[in-house]
């Protein structure tokens, strides 16, 4: 058994003492006040803006490295196998001058005929859940976390997601759009990803969001059943006043408060305006008859965001050579079409977490073109079929178990015909 770093962090604190009981049980009935990161948390720090994990939890500081001390890492205890086909995951260890590190990557071809590459949730954009059962669902081969998300608050992701099934279930018209996706090719690629809103016959109404955990102030979002319940003023960051709230059922306006609910369900569509999107909202009568359409750039078959590029064009684009954490990532090699998906352990004795730098570096190293930054710390876990055939986590989460999360990337395979 590892050895973990005691971490300072509040909010890992109580995910370790709570675990289920923050974000639910799946399938026991637990009452959704309680479930899928539903309830207001004052007690867990809400952070909008993480730059390294959902938590915020400050990480560890590298130390900065000489030229001189800048050497090659020393690699040991190499070990892989194939997951399905197309899918190969490898574990190795290495050594460097700030330390040793053990990472994770699975390795896999999308042109592999009966593999996929999808979103994968547990239904409801707020419910959370362990990464394992979020690929249960489908019946996925392997996967990895996915996007930071509103810990401890309303559960739900940051920025986008795009099921090939369910369609476009979150999304932003900017801010948090640094995504992975398949495009409508089936080819890999990581890009912007804005959302594009449209509301037929009223012109003048800017969406911003849609079942975001917040809305932009001065914008107005969108909230749908695959929302879940409604979450009250967290979706407005606390606001009361210059609110509004209308509800659109069968393509016109239904109520138009300026309150909002909480715990409730949504029938139809729900439109959350603030600052001058309230006052939009304001003017809509009952019976208005409204029509809205969305979609992403480039209408990919599914998407997926984290926080910030890591790569972009083979250039490195982060500059944090600083706190080291766990971390995630997904990255394209352009050459081959492969997608990369690495986890690199953190927060224990044999294994410190990485720096942006030194993640940008290695998936460069990989092979990849583009990469992205998925959500890291506690969340950080990749579950693939072992070589005995059945699914397990394959890293060592640094909270000692699995963190409940928002979404994930799922591998599935289905052999062809």
């Amino acid at each position: 058994m590892r050895t973990r770093l005691l971490s300072v962090s509040l909010v890992a604190c109580l995910l370790a003492a709570t675990g289920p009981a923050l974000a639910g049980d799946p399938g026991t009935g637990t009452p959704t006040s309680s479930r899928g990161g539903h309830g207001h948390r004052p007690d867990v720090p809400r952070v909008l803006h993480p730059q390294h994990t959902s938590g915020g939890e400050p990480g560890t500081t590298a130390r900065p490295l000489p030229a001189t001390a800048r050497r090659a890492p020393t690699q040991t205890s190499r070990v892989s196998w194939q997951v399905a086909p197309g899918v190969r995951f490898t574990r190795w260890s290495q050594t460097d001058a700030r330390g040793p590190i053990t990472a994770h990557l699975l390795t896999i071809d999308p042109s592999t005929p009966g593999l996929k590459i999808d979103y994968a949730s547990m239904g409801a954009v707020r419910r959370v859940a362990p990464v394992r059962d979020i690929l249960a669902v489908d019946g996925a081969v392997a996967g990895v976390n996915g996007d930071f998300y509103d810990i401890g608050h309303t559960g739900a992701p940051l920025g986008l997601g795009k099921d090939r099934q369910r369609g476009l279930l979150h999304a932003r018209q900017d801010g948090w759009n640094n995504a992975f996706f398949i495009n409508r090719h089936g080819r890999a690629g990581i890009g912007d990803l804005p959302m594009q809103a449209k509301v037929l016959y009223h012109p003048r109404m800017r969406i911003t969001n849609l079942n975001s955990p917040f809305v932009t102030p001065g914008g107005i979002g969108i909230y749908t059943r695959a929302w879940g319940r409604t979450a009250g003023y967290s979706v407005t960051q606390g606001q009361t006043e210059r609110v509004r709230a209308v509800t659109v059922v069968n393509g016109r306006v239904a109520t138009n408060r300026a309150k909002l609910s909480a715990d409730k369900p949504i029938d139809g569509l729900l439109f959350v305006g603030r600052g001058e999107g309230a006052t939009v909202l304001r003017k809509l009568a009952k019976g208005t008859r409204i029509k809205v359409r969305w979609s992403l750039t480039g209408r990919p078959q599914m998407a997926i965001s984290g926080n910030r590029f890591l790569v972009h064009e083979g250039i490195i684009r982060t500059v944090d050579d600083r706190e080291m954490h766990p971390r995630t990532a997904v990255g394209v090699d352009d050459d081959t079409g492969e997608v990369l998906l690495l986890v690199v352990d953190g927060r224990q004795d044999d294994s410190r977490g990485y720096t942006m730098v030194e993640l940008a570096n290695m998936m460069i190293d990989l092979g990849a073109d583009e990469a992205v930054n998925l959500d890291g710390g506690g969340s950080s876990t990749m579950v693939a079929k072992n070589r005995k055939g059945s699914m397990a986590v394959l890293n060592d989460p640094s909270d000692g178990f699995q963190r409940w999360v928002a979404n994930a990337i799922e591998v599935t395979y289905t052999p062809p015909r």
